[in-house]
């Protein structure tokens, strides 16, 4: 797995960015937060209770497709935390579901996920719209299950064996 992106994905809580920083940091990749790439409008409008519609995510999922093709181009292990809450985002962050890219599903029950957003300070994501974030996800199809309730060694350990058993190393 030299050429690799793996985007870690689920609903906000679900701990996307951090296992997707523990990941990275196991296998050396180099690891990206979806967040991070978000425009400001974006985050205000999250910030102040209000969901994303498909017109507010559409430049954000182009920003996040075209990175994902330069990490391809120039190599290397990537991960990617981002939420993909949608079939069709994720159709536009792998259109010809390519092989180089695998996606991770981070499932988590909702009691969990009160829970971490309780938890979390000095994030934008206003824990009001976690509802909204269930209502939107349709669970893929073509995505490695992981329960986010397992500790984060085990869901590494997890991962990496997997991806060692189905990808060319």
């Amino acid at each position: 797995m030299r050429n690799h992106v793996f985007i870690i994905m689920g609903v906000s809580g679900s701990g996307k960015s951090t296992l997707g920083e523990a990941l990275a940091e196991k296998t050396g990749a180099l690891f990206y937060d979806a967040d991070d790439f978000h425009p400001e409008s974006n985050k205000q409008k999250m910030q102040s209770g209000q969901p994303l519609n498909d017109h507010d995510r559409q430049p954000w999922l182009s920003v996040l497709r075209e990175s994902i093709e330069t990490w391809l181009e120039i190599g290397g292990l990537n991960v990617l935390a981002c939420s993909a809450l949608k079939a069709d985002y994720r159709h536009i962050l792998d259109p010809q579901q390519d092989k180089r890219i695998s996606f991770i599903y981070l499932k988590a029950d909702k009691d969990l996920l009160i829970q971490r957003l309780g938890q979390r300070a000095g994030h934008f994501f206003n824990p009001a719209l976690l509802e909204s974030q269930l209502a939107t996800l349709e669970e893929p199809e073509n995505a490695l299950v992981v329960n986010a309730a397992e500790t984060l060694p085990q869901l590494v350990d997890q991962i990496v064996k997997h991806c060692l058993q189905t990808q060319p190393v």
